[in-house]
C-alpha cells in the first residue's frame, strides 16, 4: 500500500466576516499558504460551528459579482440561501450543496435561509472557489442546488461518504464538473477507519470539518487542512470522535492565474474587462 505523503497541515488562522453572515477561516488563495498545489480549488473559506442569535433580518453578504470560475457551498450545519442574476435560487441545508457557475458572469446573493435566521441555532459551511481553465470561463452561467439525498452515497461499517462529485469505488458523485475533479464529505462515527486511493497526478487536501483523526499515521485536530504532496495515492483515516472531513482532489490547471476581488481570469485585460462589463451591467441585474 503507497500512502500519499502530507506536504503539511495547515491549521486555522483568525476568521474574518464574509458580510455580516459568515466567519470564515481561510485556508487557501493562490500565492499563499499554499499557492498553486491546491488547483483547480483557487480559494477555500470555512466557516467553522458559529452560533447565531435569531433574528428577523438574515445574515449574509449581498449582492456581488463573480467571472470565471465556479463556487461550490457545503453546508454541514444551518441553511444558506442563494439567489442570482439568471433566474436560479435555492435553499441548502445540512448535508446539502450549491454549485454555481459563474462563468462568463453573474450577480449573486447569499444569505442565511428566513427560517434558520429566525430560530437562531448552529451554523457551519465551506465555500471553495473552483477555478475554470480558459477555454470555459466564458461560458453560460448555470446552478446545481445538489441536496443530500441525491449525492452517491457510499456506506462501511461506522462511516457513510456523501459523494459530491467524481467517482469514489464505483459511487459516482451528482455534480456535473468543468475539469476531473473528486469531492466527498466523510463522516465516520467513533473508533471507526476508511481507506480510499487519489489519482497521483491530482492535487489533494482534506479539511477537518468536525472531530479530530488520523490522517495517514499522522493525527489531525478539528478545523485543521491536511495538504498532500503528489507522491502516493493511499489516505487513511482513522476517527478518534465522530469526525467529518471534507476531501477536495482534482487535476491540476496549468494556466495562468490573474485574479482581482470577485473576478478570477487569466489576465490582466481579461480583468479590466471583467469590470468594465461589470459596470456596464453585463452581468444581469439583482434586487
Amino acid at each position: 500500500m503507497e500512502y500519499k505523503q502530507i506536504d503539511a497541515i495547515l491549521a486555522p488562522q483568525s476568521t474574518n466576516w464574509v458580510g455580516d453572515g459568515f466567519k470564515v477561516h481561510n485556508f487557501f488563495p493562490a500565492g499563499h499558504r499554499i499557492g498553486k498545489k491546491m488547483s483547480p480549488f483557487y480559494l477555500m473559506d470555512f466557516n467553522a460551528p458559529t452560533y447565531f442569535e435569531p433574528t428577523d433580518k438574515p445574515r449574509g453578504v449581498d449582492v456581488h459579482p463573480h467571472r470565471g470560475f465556479e463556487t461550490v457551498t457545503i453546508a454541514f450545519k444551518g441553511e444558506v440561501a442563494h439567489h442570482d442574476s439568471y433566474g436560479n435560487s435555492g435553499i441548502i441545508k445540512k448535508g446539502d450543496v450549491q454549485w454555481m457557475t459563474a462563468a462568463s458572469g453573474v450577480l449573486h446573493k447569499e444569505y442565511h435561509s428566513e427560517d434558520f435566521s429566525k430560530q437562531g441555532g448552529w451554523f457551519s459551511m465551506a465555500q471553495i472557489w473552483v477555478n475554470l481553465p480558459a477555454k470555459y470561463k466564458m461560458t453560460e452561467p448555470k446552478y446545481q442546488g445538489i441536496s443530500n439525498d441525491i449525492m452517491g452515497k457510499l456506506i462501511e461499517e461506522g462511516v457513510r461518504v456523501d459523494v459530491i462529485a467524481g467517482n469514489l469505488k464505483g459511487v459516482k458523485g451528482a455534480a456535473s464538473t468543468f475539469t476531473p475533479i473528486e469531492m466527498y464529505v466523510i463522516h465516520l462515527k467513533k473508533d471507526s477507519s476508511f481507506s480510499f486511493d487519489i489519482d497521483e497526478n491530482f492535487n489533494c487536501g482534506i479539511l477537518s470539518a468536525e472531530g479530530t483523526a488520523t490522517v495517514n499515521s499522522s493525527l489531525v485536530e478539528p478545523y485543521h487542512f491536511i495538504l498532500f504532496k503528489q507522491e502516493g495515492k493511499t489516505i487513511q483515516v482513522e476517527s478518534k470522535e465522530d469526525t467529518t472531513l471534507l476531501v477536495l482532489a482534482g487535476e491540476p490547471i496549468d494556466e495562468p492565474i490573474a485574479q482581482y476581488g470577485p473576478f478570477l481570469m487569466n489576465t490582466a485585460d481579461e480583468i479590466h474587462q471583467a469590470v468594465v462589463d461589470f459596470q456596464q451591467g453585463k452581468f444581469g441585474i439583482l434586487d
